[in-house]
């Protein structure tokens, strides 16, 4: 997978959380920056590069941006990583890091975080726990966990403005997947507990995000490609 102009990049996933154990994937997530010059011909540049074996997904900065603006949880994490879990981080890098506050707002988060959370529970309730194989309650168990690391990960973001990506106690995690591995009732149950919190959190966030400092960014990465005909023809 040929990336140009990686700007970005880290451990995301199980790994970042906390949760991986032995055989677990290592998921990286990346931005890049396609040549500003392909920008303006008949065919736009990818703007996602996914592969395997490693699991890596890179979005092109114009992409990564909305997905953030949006509130997406997996785009969101990038940029509040531990130092340790940064593989590649140049000055531009560095910039969307600094300013990650940006991006947020009261119900883009909130709508989001909750949104992906409602997703696993609605397949989990499908599921009855009599029936499951070794391998639906390993994967129920798993889609358990990050249940209720949306939601608690959410509400931190939506309250404080700050998102821990490492959590805290990761065996309360695995704990709360094999409940729901028993009874996907409780996962429902989390679910309720979250709205609620949300409902009586005092946010801190703004009501819409700061688009004209993301402007800016995404225009100070498109000048820094920029190669005018003239220099590439030198």
């Amino acid at each position: 997978m040929n990336i140009p102009h990686i700007l970005l990049s880290g451990i995301v996933g199980s790994t970042a959380y906390g949760l991986a154990h032995a055989g677990s994937d290592v998921d990286r997530l990346g931005v890049f920056a396609a040549p500003t010059q392909t920008l303006h011909g008949l065919h736009r540049p990818k703007e996602s590069h996914v592969g395997t074996a490693p699991d890596r997904t890179f979005h092109e900065a114009a992409k990564w941006c909305r997905l953030a603006l949006r509130g997406n949880p997996s785009a969101t994490e990038l940029v509040w990583l531990p130092e340790e879990l940064y593989e590649v981080r140049t000055a531009l890098g560095d910039e969307l890091i600094g300013i990650r506050r940006s991006f947020l707002s009261a119900r883009r988060v909130r709508d989001a975080y909750l949104g992906y959370a409602t997703q696993p529970v609605r397949r989990l309730e499908s599921r009855s726990a009599g029936s499951l194989s070794e391998d639906l309650r390993r994967r129920t168990a798993k889609h358990a966990r990050h249940l209720k690391r949306l939601c608690h990960q959410g509400l931190e973001l939506y309250a404080t403005g700050h998102l821990t990506v490492r959590l805290e106690d990761a065996q309360e995690y695995h704990a709360f997947g094999d409940r729901v591995a028993e009874d996907a009732t409780v996962a429902r149950s989390l679910l309720r507990y979250y709205e609620n919190a949300f409902d009586e959190a005092r946010c801190v966030l703004p009501q819409e995000p700061d688009e004209a400092a993301v402007e800016s960014w995404l225009h100070r990465v498109r000048a820094h490609f920029y190669a005018p005909e003239a220099a590439r023809t030198r």
